[in-house]
């Protein structure tokens, strides 16, 4: 296929990705080689001609051994493999071939921005002093349960360079004790306040530090949320690439504040986990994501590029494959345009086992793997470690290359000042991840015998951030509808009182006594606590988190009946506690119901990661529907509530969007609220909002639609394999969630942005201010405002990769060290990836940390006055979208996001809120420019109001 850079960028068209026979790219022999073989001084053509079959005889080889169950199930994949009377298995005899983007190497090194020079400076005093098995050392995990962190890479104790310990997760310090179990991401873009974002990072480092972790593994803004139903959509902030791209910034701020490194993940189109990873669904290869040029650029990358220009210290590449190239071996992706065009100066870490292949995700630009172990888990075999030795003493890995990926960590560790001692102490965590026992072993993966040491501490981290959690969650709650019913008083309702009269004139019954309130639902209840299922995995009691490795254990969770109890005046408040989702609403129970005023009914929808099952939630949902009956529930408490007269509060917790249709519009159903996952002060939250103490002000991240159907074709999860190789093209391009929505005209539920609040607010005086007049690109790309370290670059001798003498080495534990340099040689004629000798033209996007500074330049300001009209103080998010000017040949969406902020106001207060746009906000990704490209004919308009579709303001620019 055609290699020019300039005219191709990174993918084919979406139309075209079907069409057209794709030759090798920079990763495919590569990968596809050092998926079987890891030995790096074997030639590609030693692969196995046909991998499939090798990979179907094993499958039934080691399975015939099993059970009939075993072998029903591969029986029934078989089938599933059958679709439409073709069988897939043939039809796909051959893979597709690996490698849809084009190649860019040589990798970039680091050391280019003004703002990472003396950290570099430093790091490479200290490189320079390191054997060849010390850099190895630095960049390879050193294996799964070999360290207390779920991550730990090598030392280079000469040097005094020390182990970093790399732990989960994006709501807190998984695996830990005495931690705080933080709202999940999703929480916190429902608040659009940006402070907030960053005082939860801020507390979560502060606690990462203090049990003795280096590397904070988040936060996620990948997946987007191009799918409503994927499983991890809840550890990101929503379905916009602006949002997530400044939530995401601000938390990486908050993080790194604290002198502990964040890692921005997972680059990129991770959007399902439905054949993420390799084995994990019965498939060989992951799940390939097509996406082209411009769609990467404007959706899925874009908040990875907010991160890189807030300085985020490490970059996690994801299990997936992108245009048939594995995202960890993707030169384009990691070279091309994490390194070269955004100036990330940081390190590219694996996700765990996303590392396919050895030689070629080092030349790709991969700079740690994690957690060391190669294909498989906790084997002690790694793709790095001594194959990576190896490969550098046969120059199959250039030694500029190792020392650009060492260099690239160590420069991460200075520039977040952990090279401070009384800091970062040169010891473990505090705390074991494998274990709650105070005595243990430092790598209880390994059987080799190993001397007891205290490995858990019990250090209690959590401070006061319970304070935290409490305003994120209550300022994450959307109030998603509210008829004059909210708030409500703890003596009962006032308004309500009042309606006892028009109730008994109109049933005939009189209503005496206490205020009569019922609570539904097993998610209104603590079930068998928080922590009754590993990792989070089931959907039982009060929902506060997602499953997965971004979950916690939780300290405690407040449930909302817990709280409710507590709030009610029950001397003035008959509380009726229903905690089941099929509660007796017939026979002597109906009585009681019969008699209630005020019923509220919780329900929830629960998610998380691939690699376990709840019920039939295998990571994605299966659809968008209220889990264990709650619509059911909903609708019968319903009518049966004060005999159909009693008013309706219903409260969801979700991973994501749920359907509303059977009960929203019933007309006792006079409140809504979407508490998202509120994370340990859930019920506090809650009841913070429900009585009036905090005035809602949380808005959707997300759209929430009348049915799957509406967020298209591209929304749709991909439940079965469509071929071993599962293909998932991104044809719809830039339109997911609301942009999809608007596109088509589609009337959603609740839009995008929306959120009610327990008062009013207006918007007048929106003026436009130029600020650097437009021109279609930016400024030529800077020179770089430092050089890179230099070091030499001949092959050191082979002594340095052996085991020292007298070493005892635990089993399974992945040293750099070769047992013997024996019959390794300069490799003649390396074969390299297609594309490796030619030198790729830096891009005119790139410059400096975060791409050309003139993209973060602002051009365009925007001033509104907001008002405060009605009785109650509260919190107003003023939102801004922009409307591109038609121009020939590109398709724009009807609207994007480009600015918010959330402003406190008093009643009868006003307040003028200003947006700045940047040259990067006001333009589109040109394909043919390979840059952005601001649009110079016509005119921009802009839009502010309360959501997406409610904009009372316009202007021109």
């Amino acid at each position: 296929m055609a290699r020019d850079q300039s005219k191709q960028g990174l993918l084919r068209d979406t139309k075209r990705l079907s069409e057209d026979s794709i030759g090798h790219d920079s990763d495919s022999d590569i990968e596809a080689t050092d998926y079987l073989d890891r030995d790096a001084t074997k030639s590609p053509n030693h692969a196995p001609k046909n991998r499939h079959q090798w990979w179907f005889i094993r499958f039934l080889g080691r399975r015939s051994r099993c059970c009939i169950g075993v072998l029903a199930a591969i029986i029934t994949l078989w089938i599933i493999l059958s679709a439409g009377g073709a069988f897939v298995y043939k039809k796909y005899q051959e893979e597709p071939p690996y490698g849809q983007s084009p190649p860019w190497y040589p990798s970039p090194k680091g050391g280019i921005a003004k703002s990472w020079a003396a950290s570099y400076e430093k790091a490479a005093k200290m490189v320079s002093k390191m054997t060849l098995a010390e850099k190895v050392n630095v960049t390879t995990g050193t294996g799964w349960e070999m360290g207390l962190a779920v991550g730990t890479n090598g030392p280079a104790v000469n040097v005094g360079f020390p182990q970093l310990q790399l732990q989960d997760g994006p709501l807190g310090i998984r695996f830990a004790d005495k931690i705080t179990a933080f709202p999940a991401g999703i929480t916190v873009g429902a608040t659009w306040n940006r402070q907030l974002m960053y005082a939860r990072g801020k507390a979560h480092a502060i606690e990462a530090r203090e049990k003795g972790i280096n590397v904070v593994l988040g936060p996620c803004v990948g997946p987007l949320g191009r799918m409503p139903a994927g499983g991890r959509n809840w550890e990101g902030f929503g379905s916009d690439p602006y949002l997530q791209g400044v939530a995401g910034a601000e938390t990486v701020k908050g993080i790194q504040s604290e002198n502990v490194m964040a890692t921005i993940k997972h680059f990129v189109a991770n959007e399902q986990e439905h054949f993420r990873q390799p084995g994990e669904w019965g498939l060989p290869h992951a799940i390939s994501s097509n996406i082209d040029d411009r769609t990467l650029h404007e959706l899925y990358a874009w908040p990875f590029g907010d991160a890189v220009k807030a300085g985020v210290a490490s970059v996690m590449c994801s299990y997936n494959m992108v245009n048939n190239s594995y995202a960890c071996g993707n030169s384009k992706l990691l070279n091309g345009i994490l390194k070269d065009e955004l100036g990330f100066q940081g390190f590219v870490m694996s996700d765990w086992l996303a590392q396919r292949s050895g030689v070629g995700t080092a030349l790709a630009g991969l700079d740690m793997t994690m957690p060391g172990d190669g294909l498989r888990w906790a084997n002690g075999e790694s793709l790095w470690g001594p194959e990576l030795s190896r490969a550098v003493l046969n120059g199959s890995v250039p030694v500029d290359r190792l020392n650009d990926m060492v260099t690239r960590i160590v420069a991460a560790w200075y520039q977040l000042g952990q090279d401070d001692e009384t800091k970062f102490p040169r010891q473990p965590p505090n705390f074991s991840s494998w274990t709650d026992d105070r005595m243990g072993v430092l790598a209880p993966g390994s059987p080799s015998p190993q001397d007891q040491v205290v490995i858990n501490q019990f250090v209690d981290v959590q401070a006061n951030h319970s304070v935290i959690v409490r305003e994120v969650a209550a300022e994450g709650t959307v109030l998603l509808k509210n008829e004059g019913l909210l708030p409500i008083t703890r003596g009962g309702l006032e308004k309500l009182k009042m309606k006892r009269g028009l109730v008994e004139r109109a049933t005939g019954k009189r209503l005496t006594g206490k205020f009569k309130v019922g609570v539904f639902g097993e998610d209104a209840g603590p079930g068998n606590g928080p922590n009754h299922c590993k990792d989070r995995a089931c959907n039982q009691g009060t929902l506060a988190s997602g499953w997965g490795s971004g979950a916690v254990e939780f300290p405690y969770l407040v449930s909302p009946i817990e709280a409710l109890r507590k709030q009610f005046d029950s001397s003035k408040v008959e509380l009726s506690e229903y905690l089941t989702n099929t509660p007796s609403i017939t026979g002597k129970d109906n009585t009681v119901l019969d008699d209630l005023e005020l019923c509220i009914v919780f329900a929830n929808a629960d998610a998380g990661e691939g690699f376990v099952k709840w019920e039939d939630v295998s990571g994605d949902r299966p659809n968008l529907n209220l889990q264990s009956g709650g619509d059911d529930l909903i609708v019968n408490v319903a009518s049966k509530c004060g005999s159909g007269t009693g008013d309706v509060i219903v409260v969801i917790h979700a991973v994501g969007p749920v359907l509303m249709e059977k009960w929203v519009e019933l007309p006792n159903v006079k409140a809504v609220l979407l508490a998202n996952l509120p994370g340990q002060e859930s019920g506090n939250a809650l009841a913070d909002v429900l009585f009036g103490d905090t005035n809602p002000s949380g808005h959707l991240p997300f759209t929430i639609g009348k049915s799957l159907a509406d967020y298209g074709p591209g929304g749709q999860v991909l439940y079965l394999p469509n071929g071993l190789v599962p293909q998932q093209d991104f044809s719809e391009g830039l339109y997911i969630d609301y942009r999809y929505f608007d596109k088509h005209d589609i009337a959603p539920r609740f839009e995008f942005g929306f959120g009610l609040c327990y008062t009013t607010f207006s918007f007048n005086n929106l003026q436009v201010t130029s600020q650097k007049a437009k021109s279609a690109l930016p400024e030529s790309r800077p020179s770089p405002a430092a050089e890179p370290p230099s070091y030499p670059t001949t092959i050191p001798p082979k002594s340095e990769a052996l085991f020292p003498a007298n070493f005892r080495a635990l089993e399974k534990y992945i040293y750099p060290y070769l047992s013997s340099a024996d019959g390794i040689e300069t490799a003649g004629g390396y074969p390299y990836p297609d594309g490796y000798d030619t030198a790729q033209p830096p891009s005119g996007a790139g410059g400096d940390e975060g791409g050309n500074p003139d993209l973060w330049a602002n051009y365009v300001s925007l001033t509104v006055d907001v008002k405060n009209d009605g009785g109650v103080a509260g919190a107003v998010v003023p939102q801004l979208y922009l409307e591109y000017p038609a121009k020939e040949g590109v398709d724009f969406p009807v609207r994007v996001l480009r600015g918010f902020d959330k402003v406190y106001l008093n009643p009868g207060e006003t307040r003028t809120v200003t947006f700045s746009l940047t040259r990067r906000d006001l333009s589109y990704w040109d394909v043919v420019e390979q840059n952005w490209v601001m649009v110079t004919e016509g005119q921009y308009k802009f839009g502010v109001g309360l959501s997406s579709r409610d904009l009372p303001l316009t202007a021109t620019w």
